[in-house]
């Protein structure tokens, strides 16, 4: 099963190395599935030091102003970016640092902003991370009841 996704990529200086490996990389599969990503990439564009507010910031309005199939934030933990990302309307943003926490994110919490702590990941894992991630569907049901009372608390 071939599927198209377009996702926009962000990351501060942290994440600067793996974001222009992933920019290398189109194609991502597991099993029988294969994925073909358009990135849209919003920066950092330079390894210098740069502040991740900024790039949360620009993903999330392109992700609001674009048709796209989600976004992956990078910092150095990865918690940053996701404390910026949750702030927005429509956006579940959570932290992932291995395939199945990436599969479970998606499954469970509906997250269509993956958050990847760059310090603690490899070239090798972040491509399965993403693979997992985007052959993953929500499943709906009690969790979707769920996320509608996290909503609902928060007004």
């Amino acid at each position: 099963m071939n599927k198209e996704k377009k996702i926009i990529i962000a990351t501060d200086h942290r994440g600067f190395v793996l974001k222009e490996y992933l920019k290398t990389k189109s194609i991502f599969c597991y099993e029988t599935h294969t994925f073909f990503v358009e990135w849209v990439d919003v920066g950092a564009f330079t390894p210098e030091r740069s502040d991740y507010p900024e790039f949360a910031h620009r993903a999330l309005n392109a992700m609001h102003e674009k048709e796209t199939d989600g976004a992956i934030l990078l910092c150095g933990s990865g918690n940053g970016m996701a404390i910026a990302a949750n702030r927005y309307t429509r956006i579940f943003a959570c932290v992932a640092w291995s395939a199945q926490v990436a599969q479970q994110a998606k499954e469970d919490d509906n997250c269509n902003v993956l958050v990847i702590p760059a310090d603690y990941v490899t070239q090798k894992e972040i491509m399965k991370i993403i693979s997992f991630w985007l052959l993953a569907e929500f499943k709906g049901g009690r969790y979707a009841e769920r996320l509608a009372f996290i909503d609902d608390l928060s007004q």
